[in-house]
């Protein structure tokens, strides 16, 4: 720590509109200049950062602040959660659920038949809780998160408000008369540990069998996984994207916002998909970056994407050859 020793703060702020009594932080070299203006009571930064002048500032210097900040922000928010114990009514509890110790339940809220809900659970009014349902320690359900029946949930999972686990993979076959017959879906849903589920997504339950979130996983808002889907550990997905049924996706994935993926293909671990790119076969390489519709090769699209943009020139050069051509071939008939 540089500085008093004795300043104290109570709320967050934004390096560049930051005030007296608040904390904030310097992680993004851009923002420096912010530093030696900003009215923040604390800001972490870097233990490596040089001061270029004198700052009114305490500071903290720790190795990583962007991820030091995010500490600090998951300890007061959860100091927030752990003030919600109770159950508020109107709500519906059946008699048969099991709810663990300090679990709170908002207004509105309906817990099923055979649930088992663990300690220090959140469930926030008009949340939906299906029958046979299993959550574990430490998880919260914003409001309005639907849960169909038989699902399970791990511990310390976060799940958005408007998100539904569980409705029906869309499973319909062809009928002779062109018609569809529905595919009753009779598997669930498994999230595991540690994962993070964005507001106005949809989870499908397997046709037989589960469709998977693998501990540690994130997903962003407005999502779709289809049946029998299984995403890896600590992979993340941003906004828009969807997945088809029964693909695999490996840990560690890095999926970019719209990106649309088939189903029945298995995506390696580390691969990185690019933000509307459309994905039609498996991606068997780890670590390998695509991008396109229908993706290829990340560098390979660079190179074609350079080449495109000289097209007008190059339009213009062979133009100016067939001319050439055609002037050489009347001067000399021969030819």
């Amino acid at each position: 720590m540089e500085g008093d020793p004795e300043a104290t703060v109570n709320a967050f702020g934004k390096i560049e509109e930051a005030e007296v009594g608040q904390l904030s932080f310097l992680a993004n070299p851009k923002y420096e200049d912010f530093l030696y203006t900003t009215g923040a009571s604390i800001v972490i930064v870097s233990e490596t950062l040089a001061l270029k002048e004198k700052i009114k500032s305490t500071l903290i210097r720790v190795a990583d602040p962007y991820s030091a900040f995010a500490n600090l922000l998951t300890a007061y928010q959860e100091k927030i959660a752990s003030a919600l114990i109770g159950i508020e009514q109107p709500s519906h509890i059946d008699a048969s659920a099991k709810m663990g110790e300090d679990v709170f339940v908002g207004a509105f809220a309906y817990v099923g038949k055979d649930v088992a809900i663990g300690k220090n659970v959140k469930i926030y009014p008009q949340v939906y809780i299906g029958d046979q349902v299993r959550i574990g320690d430490n998880t919260i359900l914003y409001p309005g998160v639907i849960i169909y029946h038989g699902c399970s949930i791990g511990s310390g999972v976060r799940i958005h408000a408007g998100t539904v686990i569980g409705s029906d993979g869309f499973g319909f076959a062809p009928q002779g008369d062109g018609s569809f017959k529905k595919v009753p879906q009779m598997g669930n849903v498994l999230i595991e540990d540690q994962v993070e589920i964005g507001a106005n997504c949809s989870i499908d339950r397997a046709t037989i069998g589960s469709t998977i979130i693998r501990r540690g996983a994130k997903l962003d808002n407005f999502i779709q996984i289809a049946h029998n889907v299984e995403v890896g550990a600590n992979t993340v997905i941003a906004a828009q994207a969807g997945i088809s049924g029964s693909t695999k996706v490996g840990s560690g994935v890095m999926i970019g916002g719209q990106a649309g993926i088939v189903g029945h293909i298995t995506i390696a671990d580390g691969s990185h998909i690019n933000a509307q790119s459309g994905v039609s076969k498996s991606i068997k390489t780890p670590g390998k970056a695509v991008t396109g519709s229908p993706a290829h090769d990340y560098t390979e699209m660079l190179r074609s994407q350079a080449v495109f943009r000289k097209l007008p020139e190059m339009e213009k050069r062979i133009a100016e050859l067939e001319l050439l051509l055609k002037q050489l071939k009347a001067d000399q008939p021969g030819i």
